[in-house]
Order: structure tokens, then sequence, then C-alpha cells
């Protein structure tokens, strides 16, 4: 921690360590109490930034018109890995109105009579799984043996990825979300899924199915987005699909194993599963640090604190999610909590695109495991659990369980 002076408040180093299981970030949760609107340092990147982490300045910040993502593209700014995940000129980096264009054309994909379809063909495929399991026999990894091909399998068919080509994706998936993956490496990563996307996007220009990728294909036919953007949007919802949604899930598995009072009652009144789903998204911190910054194009007051035009800001979900402001003994899991909405996917305009899906998914395959598998256990202590290490997202490396 750099002490304060003549030019402006104390500056707080935060780095990435490795965290078991739900266990918080230290830094994050004390500023959150101490400092809600603090400046930070983080591991990559130049300079420093501001770290928001109270509800409604999140809130507010993701929500203000003048605070840019656009802005950042081609600036060495604080982040927590050397390489930037989004691309420039991709969702991810566009304020309106270009980002209202394309979020409109995805908008379709996670509609009520699609996503019903989904969860039909979800549904089936994890009874199918968890029949596979429970005739093997214990123990299984529900990690990479339950979670992670059921999500593959949906977002490879929501996009319209041949399954044939997921273990390639997966590699590019890995080395874009590794902490240590360099600059440079991250560039040839992304060069990579680039060109497969842009490929299958001209593919299915010609051989149109009923995917998305297909649909954007038609879109940039029409003028409507370009190549870029198509390849941004896809890998946006593949990266989230493959990554987020298998750690998010596997670890909501573990912390339902590890409160099993609490799991009891879902298991006894299973319509209470929708609002479990929404707390668990609540209470597990998904990620190691924070996503993509904003600049301010203005001077903005947030919290008491004035943020002057052109700085960097951060948000921090999770502890957001922590607020004592707004819940009730945050610190505690809580199935039956029905308090303010969480912030697990985001807020404003960058809310996340996959979101109605990502719930789909830990609803269709929770439901799934309670009621198909009634004495599911860890199949070894918590502690002996391995978790990522080094990675954007925080999840199991495995899960074994037994019954």
């Amino acid at each position: 921690m750099t002490p304060p002076s003549d030019h402006g408040p104390v500056v707080h180093d935060w780095a990435v360590v490795p965290l078991p299981g739900t266990a918080f970030d230290p830094v994050p949760h004390r500023l959150l109490h101490e400092e809600p609107v603090a400046r930070v340092r983080l591991p990559h990147g130049e300079g420093h930034a501001w770290l928001v982490t109270r509800y409604e300045d999140v809130k507010l910040v993701t929500a203000d018109p003048r605070m840019s993502r656009a802005l950042t593209v081609g600036r060495p700014l604080p982040s927590m890995t050397p390489h930037t995940l989004a691309p420039a000129g991709g969702v991810g980096r566009a304020d309106p109105p270009d980002h209202t264009r394309l979020r409109r054309l995805v908008a379709p994909a996670f509609g009520r009579r699609r996503m019903t379809a989904l969860r039909g063909r979800t549904e089936r495929r994890a009874e199918a799984l968890a029949l596979r399991i429970f005739d093997a026999g214990p123990p299984a990894d529900l990690a990479d043996g339950f979670v992670g091909p059921l999500s593959a399998t949906v977002v490879a068919e929501l996009l319209g990825v041949p399954a044939a080509d997921l273990d390639r994706v997966q590699a590019w998936r890995a080395g874009l979300l590794d902490h240590d993956t360099t600059a440079a490496a991250g560039e040839s990563v992304k060069k990579e899924i680039a060109g497969y996307f842009a490929e299958l996007a001209r593919h299915r220009a010609r051989h149109p199915a009923d995917d998305l990728v297909s649909e954007l294909a038609a879109a940039r036919a029409a003028g409507g987005i370009s190549m870029p953007e198509l390849v941004s949007l896809a890998v946006m919802l593949t990266l989230n699909g493959l990554d987020a949604v298998r750690n998010i899930v596997s670890t909501m598995a573990y912390v339902l194993l590890v409160h099993p009072d609490q799991t009891a009652k879902l298991r006894i009144d299973p319509g209470r599963l929708p609002r479990a789903v929404d707390e668990l998204l609540r209470f597990i911190p998904q990620r190691n640090g924070v996503g993509m910054p904003r600049i301010a194009t203005a001077d903005i007051e947030v919290g008491g604190v004035t943020v002057r035009e052109g700085e960097t800001v951060h948000v921090f979900y999770p502890a957001a999610n922590r607020d004592p402001a707004v819940y009730t003994d945050p610190d505690r899991l809580d199935l039956s909590r029905d308090e303010a909405p969480h912030l697990a996917f985001g807020h404003g305009a960058h809310y996340c695109a996959g979101a109605r899906l990502a719930r789909m998914e830990a609803e269709v395959m929770l439901a799934t495991l309670l009621a198909r598998f009634p004495r599911l256990a860890l199949a070894v202590p918590p502690d002996e659990i391995a978790w990522r290490t080094g990675t954007v997202n925080r999840g199991p490396e495995a899960l074994p369980v037994t019954w």
C-alpha cells in the first residue's frame, strides 16, 4: 500500500492470490467496509484506478452513460491480466449507439421461445448424463464429468459450433483466461479464435442453420454488423458458456453439499430452487479480480468522491453483493433470502447478455442432481478440494462426489 501524499489519497495494491472455495478476497472486502471508493494498483497496466465496491455506487457507475468502455481501447490501463480479454471494436468495449445495435442483434437468441426449447433439451441431456454417471457408480467428478460437458453442449448448440471443434475452442479458452498468458500469447490466441469464428460465419452464410452464428452472418450480409463485431459477440458468449458457467455451477454444487441443512429444504420443496440459485449467485465470488474498466468522460461524484474526467474506474460486483447496507448478514448463505436483486450478472448497458441462459443451466443441472442423487455428498473433505488458480473465473479443478 502506497501512503498518502500531497498528490492524493492512499493507493492500495491489489494482487490476485489463490483463494479456496467461496473465500472472499480480503482487499475488496476490507475496502467495501472501510473505503468503498478507493484507489488501487493492479498487477498489470500503468498507474492506478478507482475501485468501487458498494452496491448503490456500483449501480451508479455501471448505469451512467458518462462512464465509457470504448475509451479503454489502446490504453495500458490497470488490469488483472497482461492482455485484454475483450477485443477492440467488440460489444464489451462499445458505447451506445454501437453497443445498443450489437445487443439488439443477440437479443432474439435469448428470447422466450428459444430458451424454452433449449431448456427442454438441456433437461433431457442432464437426465441422460446423470443416469450414465449413476450407473457407472461413485466416485464421479461433477465439474468435468457433468457440469462441464453440459455447459459446453448448450453453448455449442446455441452458437452453432460443431461438437468436433469443442476441444480446440476449449484450448483457446484456457489460453485467454489464464492470468499467466502474456500479452503476445494472448494476441496470438485471439487471432486464432477470431479466424475460427470468421470462417464459421462465412460457412453459415452459405449454409444457414438455427443458431446464433447463422443469424449474425445474415445480419452481416445485410450490413448490420461487421466481421470483427460478429467475432467479438461469438467469442464473448463462448467464453462465458464454456468457462464461467462451468465454474459457477460447479461451485454452486459444492456450496450446496457443504450446507446440507439448507440443501435438505430444497429437496423437500424444489420450487424454491430459482430463489436459491439467485442467492448462490449473490454469495459466490465468481471471479479473481476485476474485469473491463470504464473511463469517466466528465467529473462524476461516486460515493462522496469526485472521479475526474479521464480517470479509470473498476467496479467489483462480488463486493457489491456483500454490501451490509443492502443485505442482512451478507457473508452468510441463506437460500431463502428475499432481498435486493444481486449484481452477479452486472448492471446497466453491459448487463450479461447470457444471464437468462446461465440461470436456466444452473437451475436444470442443480435440479437434476438433487432429484437423481438424494444421498449426494463430497467424496473428500471440503479442504481437500483443489481450486483453480491463476485464472479469471474461480471454480473447482474437480468436484469428486459419492452417493
